[in-house]
């Protein structure tokens, strides 16, 4: 079944602000909380949806994705970040329920979201990669080195002197939550909230281990293989799920967030999916024509340049350029021809063009059909 359109699922316009958005979606949100409609499971994958939609049009990057390509454009299966469709509940509301936070229902929704059983969530970590045409052409696998907060190995990332250290929360009784049921203008509703005492983990340390002073965690570097998948653009950002800071107490990992660097080439310079290439040429090829190569990705490709070329005619070269995130189709190379005038010239030269420049054949004479740059331009791009 086909996504819903995300503006029309949060029954907002394509030019909503940040402010709107958010009312939009804790609006719909109460509405189809899972705590309000239990068993309703119709009720649930409403409020999934809103997760969702409310994931990526608040996302000042992922928005501007999506309203360029549409859902293709934030599927993680096509290397454009991740959405929210695979979250669970959980998940959600530990990555949105902060909206909240300004409103009487912020209880009810669990504040900034519900504390994971075994601890608190890391922290995410941002680094950048920097590739070159050829890795963004093909996808790479690079191997990244993090400096990061690391499971404690003396401890084993509980942060207890041993296993004796520990004991069951007496707040909680080892669920890791407390819950209230509270009188509202709606009715009795049943808050869940992170116990106080042990922060969600459902125990309580009595002897803190020595390495890590009791938060299960230490400074150290971790080394892994990431797949970049091909068609990234510079500024662009990839998620790797659970790769940044370990969580305290054994709670889960941050994610790493990835910006993409493009490097310069030497030669070919990037318009979206497409190459272009700056191809000199001297006055003679121009008019009497000839046999170019030119270079691409591949290595060299020929070119015939018809006798009469004018400057800023454009080759294209089709599937010469690169993959696109968005689609499974290719960009091409783009040869614009500048024609070279040289700047310093022999006496045998000069007279040489004395000769030419009087010729009934090198008077310029434009036609109709010549079309100035704006016009090429236009038509090019049109």
């Amino acid at each position: 079944m086909a996504k819903r359109d995300f503006y029309e699922v949060l029954d907002i316009s394509r030019d909503a602000d940040e402010i709107t958005i958010k009312k939009s979606y804790r609006k719909i949100a109460m509405q189809f909380h899972p705590d309000r409609n239990p068993g309703d499971k119709a009720a649930e994958e409403k409020f999934k949806e809103a997760a969702e939609a409310y994931g990526i049009l608040s996302d000042p990057d992922k928005k501007a994705r999506y309203d360029r390509y549409g859902h293709a454009g934030v599927d993680p299966n096509m290397g454009g970040g991740f959405s929210g469709g695979g979250m669970n509940m959980e998940d959600i509301l530990r990555n949105f329920g902060n909206i909240f936070e300004d409103s009487p229902f912020e209880s009810f929704f669990g504040g900034g979201g519900r504390a994971e059983a075994g601890g608190q969530r890391g922290s995410s970590l941002r680094i950048s990669v920097t590739l070159d045409l050829h890795e963004i052409a093909t996808g790479v696998s690079k191997k990244i080195s993090v400096k990061k907060q690391v499971t404690c190995n003396t401890c084993g990332g509980s942060g207890a002197k041993d296993k004796s250290s520990k004991k069951t929360c007496n707040t909680c009784h080892g669920s890791g939550y407390v819950r209230q049921v509270r009188n509202t203008f709606l009715g009795q509703m049943q808050t869940t909230t992170t116990c106080p005492q042990c922060h969600g983990s459902g125990q309580v340390i009595t002897s803190h281990c020595a390495t890590c002073k009791g938060d299960g965690r230490v400074m150290g570097e971790d080394t892994f293989d990431i797949d970049i998948p091909a068609g990234v653009e510079d500024g662009m950002q990839l998620s790797v799920r659970g790769k940044g800071n370990v969580g305290a107490k054994g709670g889960p990992s941050g994610d790493l967030i990835i910006q993409i660097k493009e490097k310069a080439h030497e030669s070919l310079k990037r318009d979206g999916s497409n190459l272009v290439y700056d191809l000199y040429l001297n006055f003679a090829d121009a008019a009497l024509g000839a046999s170019i190569d030119v270079p691409t990705l591949d290595g060299k490709a020929s070119i015939k340049v018809p006798a009469g070329t004018q400057a800023g005619k454009v080759f294209r070269l089709k599937d010469k350029g690169l993959p696109s995130v968005q689609s499974y189709q290719k960009g091409d190379l783009l040869v614009q021809v500048n024609i070279w005038t040289p700047k310093q010239l022999n006496e045998e030269e000069k007279e040489i063009l004395e000769k030419l420049k009087q010729l009934p054949n090198f008077q310029p004479n434009p036609g109709k059909a010549e079309k100035g740059f704006f016009e090429k331009m236009k038509s090019f791009f049109s």
